[in-house]
């Protein structure tokens, strides 16, 4: 199998190998400072009946979860298995005529993940040992039996010790018996070359366990699901509510005022038609005049909340548009086989109009590259400036109500742009797509 590999296949299935054990044993090591939150929390539990653990257990639940996540952060790196939160959100009037102390207590105590994460912290010095550590392990074993075929059966020979290697005795006369000593360095190497095959199966066993108990349960993501649309929903009222202030705006400032000017100037016109009909001729041009420059607003706005062209070809055919009126050079790559639900169409639209504006105005970039791809039943909109990075969803850019955008439909965003750049903007939103055009 391994020669039927390319060649950077061939490199990423060494690498695999090689990294895996390593892994495995940082994660075991975790065990040494797990013990102590555990005792902690042991300690907090027995003494409840007395009261004093009360106030311990929210505090040794907290240091819990701090454990607990940094085992999720690193085993979703290492294995590409994330592994959520499962933590219950905490509803306002929840143990409302408690004290302060007895609603951290009961939160932390009524909380399945809690004691789901103490079992874990329990059990899983024992069960990293048999798992993601056992690979490394077996290398040190393997290491340690060339050691001994190198030097250290002249030493224990020197000594008047004896020692074991696996079913291989080391012995006075260890140095006089070359078939020990061959089979010493071949039984290193078998454990050698075991550990680093099994280490990324070893590690995704670990991994698995601890997605078991430390992910949420059907009840926390029931909880945590509601409480996501709860969110969204209050973002959608709050964007719409945006859009329709500004589109009030923008009619008041805009066409409204010269609809307004137009029907003084008519007033005006009729008076002047028998007195002055030279001025009356003038100010009609000038009503023609702003009736064609309100036509042309009412079109800007009416752009503005859809895009006759969204509409008509679709988001594709959309940012393509867009990016002929932007001031930097963009390339666009679309495909996809058809077209999302107008709503999910309308909102990647406008997020990679707020994308792109960004680019223009803060990246200080001479070309931006936009992707929208459509795999696995999400849709991908990539954005990437050739900037100066450094871009934040807490700076303000407009990217944090792009996401709130798109969280609407269960969408993410995600953003790198390190200093130096370059800056890439990724969107994903989960939608089906019609190969029939929108009504």
């Amino acid at each position: 199998m391994v020669g039927e590999m390319t060649r950077e296949d061939r490199r990423t299935w060494l690498d695999t190998r090689a990294r895996a054990p390593w892994h495995g044993f940082r994660l075991w090591l975790l065990s040494f400072p797990t013990m102590i939150v555990v005792t902690w929390m042991n300690t907090a539990v027995s003494l409840i009946s007395i009261g004093v653990g009360i106030p311990m257990i929210p505090s040794a639940a907290k240091l819990q979860r701090r454990m607990t996540n940094v085992y999720r952060d690193r085993i979703g790196a290492w294995t590409g298995r994330p592994i959520e939160r499962p933590y219950l959100p905490h509803t306002k009037g929840s143990f409302a005529t408690m004290t302060r102390a007895q609603r951290c207590f009961m939160r932390a105590v009524s909380d399945p993940a809690t004691w789901r994460d103490y079992s874990f912290l329990m059990c899983e010095p024992i069960v990293a040992i048999f798992t993601c550590a056992l690979p490394f392990l077996l290398i040190v074993y393997g290491v340690w039996g060339w050691m001994l075929s190198l030097w250290a059966g002249a030493v224990l020979g020197d000594i008047g010790a004896q020692d074991w290697y696996a079913m291989i005795p080391i012995s006075q006369d260890y140095t006089q018996q070359p078939e020990r000593v061959v089979g010493t360095a071949v039984l290193g190497t078998l454990f050698i070359a075991v550990g680093f095959l099994i280490g990324p199966a070893m590690l995704d066993y670990h991994a698995r366990w601890a997605r078991w108990l430390l992910g949420p349960t059907e009840k926390a993501k029931l909880a945590l699901r509601v409480q996501h649309l709860t969110e969204t929903r209050h973002d959608a009222v709050d964007v719409s509510a945006a859009e329709l202030r500004r589109i009030e705006r923008d009619l008041h400032d805009g066409a409204q005022a010269r609809l307004v000017a137009m029907g003084m100037s008519l007033g005006a016109i009729e008076h002047l038609l028998d007195k002055d009909p030279e001025k009356a001729r003038l100010l009609l041009a000038e009503t023609r005049a702003s009736s064609a420059k309100a036509l042309a607003e009412l079109r800007d706005l009416v752009r503005g909340i859809h895009p006759p062209v969204l509409a008509d070809r679709g988001v594709g055919d959309a940012v393509k548009a867009l990016a002929l009126d932007h001031p930097l050079p963009v390339e666009v790559t679309v495909e996809l086989p058809g077209r999302p639900e107008a709503p999910v169409e309308s909102a990647v639209y406008f997020a990679i109009c707020e994308m792109l504006t960004n680019a223009a105005k803060h990246s200080g970039a001479r070309r931006v590259w936009v992707e929208l791809t459509h795999n696995d039943g999400t849709l991908r909109a990539t954005v990437t400036d050739d900037g100066q990075g450094g871009a934040s969803l807490e700076a303000g850019t407009g990217l944090r109500g792009v996401e709130r955008r798109i969280g609407t439909f269960d969408g993410v965003l995600a953003l790198s742009s390190p200093p130096g750049g370059p800056t890439i903007v990724t969107l994903e939103v989960p939608c089906d797509l019609r190969t029939t055009s929108h009504p």
